[in-house]
């Protein structure tokens, strides 16, 4: 049976320059390999990765030690992984001019896979639903959201970090290490991490943790449209359709909208 956590929001703190430095997985943003195809699913490649720099760690007190993303041990790529848990971290409703954003933390079970795993973008809403139910019944996961209030009072990127930190700290078994997809690392992690560009298309962590995600949000802007009738919240999600504009420019915003967003903060 899976554990799915709920954290109830509250401020973090912040590591200083040199504990953030520990606390890296790669010392840059992982980028997928040239030879990649972009239509290539997403696999556990990186989780491997990220075990064996864990694995170094133990070893020699150093994350750097091994080559970061070629020439690794095949003994070392086939051993980390029995050793160490990794989470992959995603978020959904960055853009959108109201609503959460929402984070999700996932650790795999690896006997438990399921095989349309994909980037949630590249899935249709039933297929993402399909998945979410399955995910939920065999894997650790962990939800967790910034609201439009702290949106407006941090900014979005710094609520989206710090949404991806509660998330993590939220897990029913804190991971050795985490995958987040983007180029940050957020201070405050209780593991190593390492960004992974387009990650949601190349760790099947990752991936697993943008289908809670935006199911998760999706379902939340559901309700938002029934509190805030007349704005179209629970079909277009709170982007900034001409649909929703127009709404937002007739009626103004709700308690629901960013008023740090623009049309919003110019009315």
């Amino acid at each position: 049976m899976a554990h799915i956590s709920f954290f109830i929001l509250r401020q973090s703190g912040f590591f200083n320059t040199v504990a953030r430095m520990m606390m890296r997985l790669f010392d840059s943003p992982y980028r997928a390999p040239a030879g990649r195809l972009i239509s290539a699913k997403p696999d556990m490649a990186i989780e491997s990765i990220a075990c064996c720099q864990l694995l170094s760690f133990k070893r020699n007190g150093a994350a750097f030690s091994l080559p970061l993303f070629k020439d690794l041990p095949k003994e070392d790529l086939e051993a980390a992984p029995k050793l160490f848990s990794i989470a992959g971290v995603d978020e959904a409703g960055r853009g959108p001019l109201a609503g959460p954003v929402v984070t999700a933390a996932v650790i795999l079970n690896p006997a438990h896979i399921p095989d349309a795993l994909n980037d949630s973008k590249k899935l249709s809403a039933n297929q993402r639903e399909v998945l979410f139910e399955s995910l939920i019944t065999s894997h650790d996961i962990a939800i967790a959201s910034a609201t439009p209030q702290r949106i407006d009072d941090i900014n979005i990127r710094a609520a989206t970090l710090w949404a991806m930190v509660q998330a993590v700290k939220a897990l029913p078994r804190q991971p050795d290490g985490v995958l987040i997809d983007g180029r940050d690392v957020p201070d405050g992690l209780p593991c190593p991490g390492g960004a992974v560009i387009k990650g949601d298309g190349l760790s099947q962590s990752i991936a697993a943790a943008s289908i809670i995600a935006k199911v998760m949000r999706d379902r939340m802007m559901q309700n938002c449209g029934r509190d805030a009738p007349g704005y179209g919240l629970e079909t277009h999600m709170g982007y900034g359709t001409e649909q929703h504009r127009a709404a937002i420019t007739a009626k103004g915003g709700t308690r629901h909208h960013r008023t740090s967003f623009r049309p919003l903060r110019d009315l």
